[in-house]
């Protein structure tokens, strides 16, 4: 599973019947806002230095594996984890991608 990425809120569900007379939720506060730091950029950035430490230790780990210092277990769960990241900074890369193509394309 992905880790959680900080700096990210995390929107709260209803509680009560469906349909019935409860109120949602107001969604949570992004956690930068609560620790009163950092903006978009800081946070991008430190999800990329993050990624790239997965990555440097699922590589020395799977080094590890085959000079057999390493579990087989430990080499899955770090190569998996990277795996991961990198799916989430491909997903992120393309939404990037995206909202600049829909800026690019606003009447000025």
């Amino acid at each position: 599973m992905l880790d959680p990425v900080s700096g990210i809120g995390v929107r709260s569900l209803p509680v009560g019947p469906v349909g019935g007379a409860a109120r949602p939720s107001a969604p949570a506060p992004a956690a930068s806002a609560i620790d009163g730091g950092g903006d978009f950029a800081s946070m991008l950035g430190s999800a990329i230095t993050d990624f790239g430490n997965k990555l440097r230790q699922a590589e020395a780990v799977s080094i590890g594996g085959v000079k057999g210092t390493a579990s087989m277990q430990d080499v899955v769960e770090h190569v998996m984890s990277a795996e991961q990241s990198l799916q989430a900074v491909i997903a992120v890369r393309d939404k990037v991608i995206s909202a600049y193509q829909e800026i690019s394309r606003m009447a000025i």
